[in-house]
């Protein structure tokens, strides 16, 4: 935890305003440092308390996460689904470690919803380090819904494209064989599908229990991908983002 935490540190600190956060983000970091049971319960406490800033709730989340505190999940899946993608690759950090089983149908409902597909990269990633049951069916959905046409969101695509590699799930063989016709996809796919043993030059079979149908291939995707991590949750997920 250690860099990615001097790495917030160092962000929140930009983000200080007065002498009273200052003494404040001090505070913060002493608990951290010490890793008490009590300190524990102070950050715990930070999550609940009324008008602290969002600075002050990322350190603490981050820290109680990483440390395996379950109290930081939801601050956390609220920080995923930010509008700031520094901070959903802080709360993704922090949501690998927390060890909660809830982790991976939040991350599965953003990484699914289409109208979450801009801040979807983060839960994408988050998915294919979990490992979990969801991760697979999740990445398939989400990657067979951006094979087409110029779409912008072909670093998301990407991301199911590799994470689907490292996970080495056959399911995954149809839609990799599809994202090889995508230009800006097609060496990761001809790599991922390498790793599943499949060759770009090989016609896949049908693999049984592959989620989604066959769908279209197109040209490399066009335009500039908005930025991910905004404020809002996605239907289902039982979550809503900050503002």
């Amino acid at each position: 935890m250690e860099e990615e935490f001097h790495e917030l540190t160092d962000r929140v600190r930009t983000e200080l305003r007065s002498p009273q956060d200052l003494v404040a983000y001090e505070r913060l970091l002493g608990l951290a440092r010490k890793n008490t049971p009590a300190g524990r319960e102070e950050l715990a406490r930070m999550l609940v308390a009324v008008e602290r800033p969002l600075w002050a709730r990322e350190i603490a989340a981050f820290v109680l996460g990483c440390a395996g505190d379950k109290r930081a999940f939801e601050p956390l899946v609220l920080l995923l689904n930010y509008r700031d993608p520094v901070r959903c690759a802080t709360a993704a950090h922090a949501l690998g470690r927390l060890g909660d089983p809830r982790t991976a149908r939040a991350a599965a409902a953003l990484a699914t919803n289409p109208l979450r597909t801009a801040y979807a990269l983060h839960p994408v990633r988050l998915l294919a380090e979990l490992r979990a049951p969801q991760s697979v069916p999740a990445l398939i959905a989400t990657l067979e819904r951006l094979l087409t046409p110029h779409n912008p969101y072909w670093r998301v695509a990407l991301a199911c494209v590799e994470g689907l590699g490292a996970l080495g799930d056959r399911r995954a063989v149809p839609a990799l064989t599809t994202a090889v016709t995508h230009p800006r996809l097609a060496a990761a796919a001809a790599a991922s599908l390498a790793r599943l043993g499949v060759h770009e030059d090989a016609p896949a079979q049908p693999v049984p229990g592959t989620t989604g149908g066959e769908v279209g291939s197109g040209g490399p995707a066009q335009g500039a991908e908005r930025g991910e991590g905004a404020g809002g949750g996605p239907s289902g997920s039982g979550v809503s983002g900050r503002r």
